[in-house]
């Protein structure tokens, strides 16, 4: 093998290490969201949250598993609630990151909660 095929053999060698590496790594927290439930499903543990300023609203669906922490500030000390303690309303503060199946929720604090405009009327 002449210099250039050598060196582009272990680039390639290089590349399809680093890319292993990527993948072994376990998913970090790469984002927060702040703002306001929509729902809560207890039974397929998830959570929708409003979040946005003016007109530029999202909504962001989280799953939740089991083993998250779920806090609430207004408790101090950040004692722990369950999942079925949120409400439509309630303010959260939620840090999580993508996986193949959707957004993955890794900690909840609930900071507050709405009082206009939450409850439906017919």
């Amino acid at each position: 093998m002449d210099g250039g095929q050598e060196g582009l053999c272990i680039g390639s060698r290089s590349s399809r290490l680093r890319h292993s590496l990527l993948q072994a790594r376990p998913i970090v927290p790469h984002d927060s969201v702040r703002g306001s439930i929509r729902t809560v499903d207890v039974r397929t543990r998830t959570l929708e949250v409003t979040t946005g300023v003016g007109f530029a609203l999202r909504v962001v669906r989280l799953q939740v598993p089991a083993d998250v922490p779920i806090t609430n500030k207004e408790r101090g000390q950040g004692e722990p609630i369950r999942l079925g303690e949120l409400r439509p309303g309630d303010i959260i503060r939620a840090v999580f990151g993508g996986r193949a199946t959707g957004f993955v929720a890794y900690t909840i604090e609930r900071l507050g909660r709405m009082e206009v405009g939450v409850e439906s009327t017919p």
